[in-house]
């Protein structure tokens, strides 16, 4: 069955995608460079807004809001594909241990996977909806216990509301 998703035009979504079985392999800088240049490209291609954004230990949230010609699935089925081929290629290089927990076999193929095949995503319905979700990305971290604070966690849009430390152009934040 495919997972449907609700494109409404100018309504801010919450996206959600997670590590291959939830491993928490997003802890090597190299790689979360590489997912968060990702995102700015797939915002750079497809003309969203990005509101907000964190990378977790295992999964990643987007606060975003997609244009009339861009579609959800599309915008993170290319992140999640080309940020596991730029990854695949480094930990190659690196001859880390990961790559026998990220290959499966499916179809009789042996693959590498990165990512889960799916996505979560919810629409915001209000102004209020949207911030909160701003909010939860930003505290993430501190729920989680990896940081103190949110300003401590440099794997989000944090900097940019409060210390205009990534510029708008890049994260598209109200243009």
């Amino acid at each position: 069955m495919k997972l449907k998703h609700f494109d409404i035009n100018g309504q801010a979504r919450f996206i959600t995608f997670c590590t291959h079985n939830q491993l928490p392999i997003l802890s090597d800088n190299k790689i979360r460079r590489i997912i968060r240049d990702e995102i700015l490209n797939a915002r750079k291609h497809y003309g969203f807004k990005l509101i907000a954004f964190v990378l977790m230990p295992e999964h990643v949230h987007l606060v975003i809001i997609p244009t009339d010609k861009s579609k959800v699935g599309r915008i993170i089925g290319d992140i999640k594909r080309l940020s596991s081929k730029r990854i695949h290629k480094y930990i190659i290089h690196k001859k880390s241990s990961l790559i026998r927990k990220l290959t499966v076999i499916r179809n009789k193929v042996e693959r590498f996977v990165f990512w889960q095949r799916r996505c979560y995503d919810h629409n915001c319905r209000s102004e209020e909806s949207s911030w909160e979700k701003v909010n939860y990305c930003h505290n993430n971290p501190v729920k989680r216990g990896l940081v103190q604070s949110p300003e401590k966690w440099q794997w989000s849009s944090y900097q940019y509301y409060m210390c205009n430390e990534i510029s708008s152009q890049d994260i598209g934040i109200i243009d």
